[in-house]
């Protein structure tokens, strides 16, 4: 009780008594959340996730981090951070093959805008364990806690450059975005990751929406994406040099939809020429920056538009909020 207590002296005044109440409850409830049963496994493997409980399991964690991205010790989650962040209500799983843990998704509360809800900051599969779904499955087993606490949003970041990334984040759970932030992490990380800035898509996941509902239940919307694509001059094309092209950006922004596309492989081109991958970043960021702040929203991801090595592309919409 000293802790919920503690929590709540921390937000700011302007915080809505609905709000405030919402918050006091979510810092009661971890416990409860904490300690449900929920199995979550991956098809055909002996994997499962649960929840993390011992201070062993966070340093599994951390040397995980270091593991999959590269980091160095500046950038590692510290130990006693990860530590007072469980006891204050943060969600911390563990993908499990046996006893070694192989995957794991940190997510913490989150007062934005007056709004309480989750913010998933991390989530990490081992390479040897990479083609399991196990980040979905994780997501999934992240919706389900958050669910059981009364909260109905979650929010990450990710870099709209990697295509994997989207389309599990688009195609697969269903998010949407109406936020971009440059250099979300600064200009570079210890990671090679982060060798092309750190540029981000803000994604909002509605954990009860029909759309998220939709598509957990595993129903794709790519063709009628596809259809809607191809309709479209997209704001930034793939060309045939692996070039980025900017359309007419006044042309453009005056449409109910824009397409931007992106490269298939974004890491390969990382590594194989860094100033090319770098024109990608300069150009999907005016694209995204500039349609955002137009009011446009990103609803969707296709990858493979043009064949299985072809760029992807994501579609923006006006919605009526």
């Amino acid at each position: 009780m000293q802790l919920s207590s503690a929590i709540y002296k921390y937000l700011p005044w302007r915080t809505s008594s609905l709000a405030a109440a919402r918050w006091r409850w979510l810092a009661r409830s971890s416990i409860l959340a904490e300690n449900l049963t929920m199995p979550n496994s991956v098809s055909n493997s002996a994997i499962s996730i649960r929840n993390l409980t011992t201070i062993e399991e966070l340093e599994a964690v951390l040397r995980l981090e270091k593991e999959v991205w590269g980091f160095e010790d500046a950038d590692v989650t510290p130990l006693t951070l990860a530590v007072a962040m469980k006891a204050t209500g943060s969600i911390w799983l563990g993908a499990f093959k046996k006893d070694a843990m192989v995957g794991f998704a940190f997510a913490f509360p989150s007062l934005e805008e007056g709004k309480v809800g989750f913010h998933s900051h991390t989530l990490a599969v081992h390479p040897a364990f990479d083609n399991l779904g196990l980040g979905y499955q994780l997501k999934l087993a992240q919706r389900d806690r958050v669910l059981a606490r009364g909260i109905a949003e979650i929010t990450w970041t990710f870099d709209p450059l990697r295509s994997r990334n989207a389309h599990l984040n688009f195609a697969k759970l269903g998010v949407i975005s109406n936020s971009y932030r440059l250099d979300f992490y600064g200009a570079q990380t210890s990671s090679s990751l982060h060798t092309n800035g750190t540029d981000r898509l803000w994604v909002t996941w509605r954990l009860a929406d029909s759309r998220v509902e939709e598509r957990v239940k595993g129903r794709s919307r790519r063709s009628e994406t596809l259809d809607a694509l191809a309709l479209l001059e997209p704001l930034v094309r793939f060309n045939g040099d692996g070039n980025p092209a900017e359309a007419d950006l006044c042309q453009a922004l005056s449409r109910q939809r824009i397409a931007i596309e992106i490269p298939g492989d974004i890491g390969q081109m990382e590594s194989s020429d860094i100033g090319r991958a770098h024109q990608w970043r300069l150009a999907t960021r005016r694209a995204f920056t500039e349609a955002l702040n137009a009011g446009f929203t990103v609803t969707e991801f296709c990858r493979s538009i043009r064949g299985q090595q072809g760029p992807g592309a994501y579609l923006l919409e006006r919605l009526n909020h």
